[in-house]
């Protein structure tokens, strides 16, 4: 392998790298868990403090297999490694995955208390936090052309 062969995907199906394929469930599911908290927050209606709990348990589910995923091409390929925006990525990516842990807790407390404020903050957090790691994890793709078939 040459220094400018791109760093392969080790986790793959069909030759399609699947951490990229996980990823957009988790941003979406957490994108809507804050949506949703300010909904909530606007007209008290129950409704949307379920659908945030649900976004949440659903985006964690997803963001665990996206980060089973990602971190099998991290450990399995020391060129992943080597790029510069790797490792914020991946940190970056496991703190978001604390954050909406801890909301998910936090949403499951009864009416007012399970969004606002602390859940209203846990989801902005967390989504503000996921801009950065996809920013980053675009670059290790767009620049540095991990996962990208020659």
């Amino acid at each position: 392998m040459t220094d400018d062969t791109p760093p392969v995907s080790r986790a793959r199906i069909a030759g399609h790298p699947i951490h990229p394929m996980l990823v957009p469930f988790p941003i979406v599911c957490f994108t809507g868990a804050l949506l949703t908290d300010v909904a909530y927050a606007g007209t008290a209606e129950m409704m949307w403090a379920n659908f945030s709990a649900w976004l949440l348990a659903v985006g964690l589910a997803m963001g665990v297999l996206a980060a089973l995923a990602g971190l099998v091409d991290f450990v399995g390929n020391r060129q992943v490694r080597a790029q510069r925006p790797a490792w914020p990525h991946m940190l970056g990516n496991m703190v978001v995955l604390v954050l909406a842990l801890f909301n998910n807790f936090v949403h499951s407390r009864d009416a007012w208390t399970s969004v606002v404020p602390a859940g209203l903050i846990l989801s902005a957090a967390t989504v503000t936090l996921m801009f950065v790691t996809g920013w980053l994890g675009a670059s290790l793709v767009y620049r540095h052309r991990v996962g990208v078939a020659a």
